[in-house]
């Protein structure tokens, strides 16, 4: 329990190279993947809720450790903590194995700060069918518990990079054959336009900025595109999870 509870702080997370899934969905997502959770956490009620999730978990070989509702409640910062955690070991890959292949659909978030808003961005290129997700240095860690319970499993799903220098992230997607659209307000290219044109049948990197700011200037220049999603009503503007979930739909839809 004192080596779970630990993973609360991003400096023991980044040491042991280990995070926290929290809830039936991130744990269920968790052990079904590749990389098996290497401990899970369980309260009598969390087993009796969900016997299937600790049946897999004994069936993968990977041990239970049955704790108390006040053990768990000092790991979990889930304000209804759901009775069941694992310990996992971190998934981020290079830029390299996220561009393996050949990649149609790419979300890179510069300095995204919001870990709830960071996790709903991995959870909508997950359904996106998004090829990698690739978040730069200056942005929210991904194993912060927020994010990783906004992500609701998806990040067990697909590829993603973390502290990416982003030029160069970009430059080598650019390589791979994608081009490079920022979503920004006021941007030369509006959505529709792409989606009338054809446009957004390419491969694709959708670049996404700060939640208040937008994005830096030097990263606008280096967009092939700046591409501003339209506002029919009242609204100031989206919010940064919306606004990647409309543009990374539109290319889907493109796509397919």
């Amino acid at each position: 329990m004192r080596s779970a509870r630990r993973l609360s702080r991003r400096k023991e997370r980044a040491a042991r190279s280990e995070f926290l899934a929290d809830g039936p969905q991130a744990v269920r997502e968790a052990l079904s993947s590749a990389a098996q959770p290497r401990l899970l956490l369980v309260t009598g009620r969390g087993a009796g809720r969900h016997p299937e999730i600790v049946d897999l978990a004994l069936r993968s070989r990977v041990p239970v450790g049955l704790v108390t509702d006040q053990e768990l409640a000092t790991v979990s910062d889930a304000t209804t903590p759901q009775g069941i955690v694992a310990v996992c070991p971190a998934l981020d890959v290079d830029l390299a194995t996220a561009l393996a292949g050949a990649p149609r659909l790419i979300v890179c978030c510069a300095e995204i700060r919001d870990p709830g808003n960071a996790g709903t961005v991995i959870r909508c290129a997950d359904a996106a069918g998004a090829d990698a997700v690739i978040l730069g240095s200056a942005s929210v860690d991904l194993y912060n518990p927020k994010t990783v319970r906004a992500s609701t499993g998806s990040l067990f799903h697909l590829p993603i990079v973390t502290d990416a220098d982003l030029p160069v992230a970009l430059d080598r997607c650019r390589d791979r054959g994608l081009q490079v659209l920022a979503a920004a307000g006021g941007g030369a290219y509006a959505l529709d336009e792409l989606v009338r044109n054809g446009d957004l049948a390419q491969p694709t990197v959708w670049l996404l900025g700060n939640e208040a700011r937008g994005l830096d200037q030097d990263l606008l220049v280096a967009a092939d595109r700046v591409v501003s999603v339209p506002i029919y009503g009242a609204a100031e503007s989206l919010n940064l999870s919306t606004a990647a979930a409309v543009c990374l739909y539109a290319s889907a839809f493109a796509q397919r």
